[in-house]
């Protein structure tokens, strides 16, 4: 404030109020507003906030890498969920698995306060079953089903443009494979290390798989 005194004293012709201050407009692709640049966040030249992981994850660990959220406008590490059981799903909206987004969602509404999460990520490689954006699939994830769980933006599983977490997820032992269809599933520990890997037909309600879980979760 003495700051602005001393300004207006001095006859200065434009003057800031840092209590006035706009706020980041929406996105026009997303419709999203992007968190404000402040001294608690980190963005990228393109205005994307960049993850960050503390205490510093090892290279070769699941926490060291991070995947852009549904909306386009953060990077998520993936050491936000260290110490977590975390299901990891490759989705699409126009599969025949669909409907497990209802028992994956039950899934993560009863253990979630055990730590559990459940990571979502769209992919449409597989009969081009996952065709709309970031935008089009949140619609349809929360008027469909009611989704809670984190989901992320669109990726590829297999071939040359893999994603660095499906890259580390059939690196690991048990997970070898290219990615069968949609809602392939992988199953990581408290520890950060692959416990399971599913095919698509195991359901989120599959006895094995529920145990799967309450085993990792009582770790």
């Amino acid at each position: 404030m003495r700051g602005l005194m001393l300004c207006l004293l001095a006859g200065c012709t434009s003057v800031t109020d840092p209590m006035q201050m706009p706020m980041p407009s929406a996105d026009p692709d997303t419709g999203t507003t992007p968190p404000p640049k402040d001294a608690g966040n980190t963005f990228s030249d393109t205005g994307v906030m960049v993850a960050t992981c503390d205490p510093p994850a090892k290279q070769n660990e699941l926490y060291a890498l991070s995947a852009m959220n549904l909306a386009g406008t953060k990077m998520v590490s993936m050491c936000d969920y260290r110490g977590k059981v975390m299901l990891i799903v490759n989705v699409a909206s126009q599969c025949g698995y669909t409907p497990q987004y209802a028992g994956l969602q039950a899934d993560y509404d009863k253990y979630e306060k055990q730590g559990f999460v459940i990571l979502g990520f769209p992919c449409n490689q597989f009969g081009a079953q996952e065709p709309g954006t970031g935008e089009a699939i949140s619609t349809f994830c929360t008027t469909m089903y009611g989704i809670t769980f984190p989901m992320f933006s669109k990726i590829d599983v297999n071939g040359a443009k893999t994603d660095p977490i499906y890259t580390w997820l059939k690196a690991q032992p048990g997970g070898a494979g290219d990615i069968t269809w949609n809602f392939n599933k992988f199953l990581v520990g408290r520890d950060g290390k692959l416990v399971k890997r599913y095919d698509s037909p195991v359901t989120p309600q599959d006895t094995g798989l529920i145990a799967d879980i309450e085993a990792a979760l009582a770790k």
